[in-house]
């Protein structure tokens, strides 16, 4: 539990606000109260980790030094704009996939009068993240290369997304079509850059650093993502509802599943308890790769950033 958080969620209350009342556009009561029940519903529902990843890995960076209040502010600030990237595409998503259930509570396109009105949600959701970083970051040196990096990383994401939509329509036709190479691409832009790399890529800017200088960083938090994705995979099918918060239906949406992927190499056996297993082996494998990885970068700062990360996902349950 990051000792941050109780400040991190006062941040989302003051850029909420400030949201609410920009200036560059007249709002009504009534679209004041929509966008609000609408960022209530879809920004801070979820475990908040990849917004809390900036602020712990520039303190990390700091190498204990003590955070003003200001760094607080400024890395919380940076946080909640990647909690607004992931709620952005997880609505959006959601419609795509026709999902029930997110976060345990319906999918905001199912929520009552809502329906289509959370495509614009979507848009309203991103173009916040820049009105965000105009407000509190247009007097930073590193302002344009925040904007290039969330430009960036929405491309790949997008990306990611599409590639994982068309693969799904051939996988409807023909499951052997999936391969692990196939699962690796689609994980990498889908979730690995936004979820792990983008993060980090925040605390360093924050921290004075060139993203240039650290692409070594980026291979090893892809790679995790990588991990984090299979988990994913695994828990959908596995996983109690209850538990990870939505119902999943990776398996007959014909998704690249990482199961499915496993159960087309290993389908003359039984499937479920043999899929337990090689899950459990491919967890340990990459534990000890990524482990291995970080202990040899450099900087005792870096590898503390990318260890706390590798302890936040490992044998994770939801």
């Amino acid at each position: 539990m990051s000792e941050f958080r109780s400040k991190f969620l006062d941040v989302y209350s003051l850029l909420k606000s400030e949201l609410l009342h920009d200036p560059a556009f007249e709002f009504t009561d009534d679209s004041r109260q929509w966008v609000e029940r609408m960022l209530d519903y879809n920004v801070p529902g979820g475990k908040l980790n990849r917004g809390l990843s900036v602020i712990d890995s520039y303190k990390l960076l700091k190498q204990g030094e003590k955070l003003t209040e200001d760094e607080v502010f400024l890395a919380s600030a940076l946080g909640w704009c990647i909690e607004w990237f992931q709620a952005y595409f997880l609505v959006l998503d959601d419609i795509m996939d026709k999902a029930v259930t997110r976060r345990g509570q319906p999918c905001w396109f199912r929520v009552p009068k809502v329906g289509m009105v959370a495509v614009n949600d979507g848009i309203m959701l991103r173009n916040h993240i820049s009105r965000i970083l105009k407000n509190h970051f247009k007097e930073k040196p590193y302002y344009v290369d925040l904007m290039e990096l969330f430009n960036e990383v929405e491309f790949q994401t997008a990306s990611g997304q599409m590639i994982d939509l068309i693969t799904t329509l051939e996988g409807e036709k023909d499951l052997s079509k999936y391969s692990l190479p196939l699962h690796h691409r689609i994980v990498q832009y889908k979730t690995a850059y936004y979820s792990f790399y983008l993060p980090v890529a925040c605390a360093l800017l924050m921290a004075g650093e060139n993203l240039e200088n650290h692409n070594d960083v980026k291979n090893i938090l892809i790679d995790m993502g990588t991990y984090f994705q299979v988990q994913d995979d695994y828990l959908d099918c596995f996983g109690l509802p209850d538990v990870i918060g939505k119902v999943g239906t990776d398996i007959e949406d014909f998704k690249c599943s990482w199961l499915v992927v496993k159960a087309v190499e290993l389908s003359d056996e039984k499937q479920k308890t043999l899929l337990h297993g090689v899950f459990s082996e491919y967890e340990r494998k990459s534990y000890k790769k990524l482990l291995k990885s970080i202990e040899v970068h450099p900087s005792d700062a870096v590898q503390a950033v990318l260890k706390s990360f590798l302890a936040k996902i490992y044998k994770r349950q939801k």
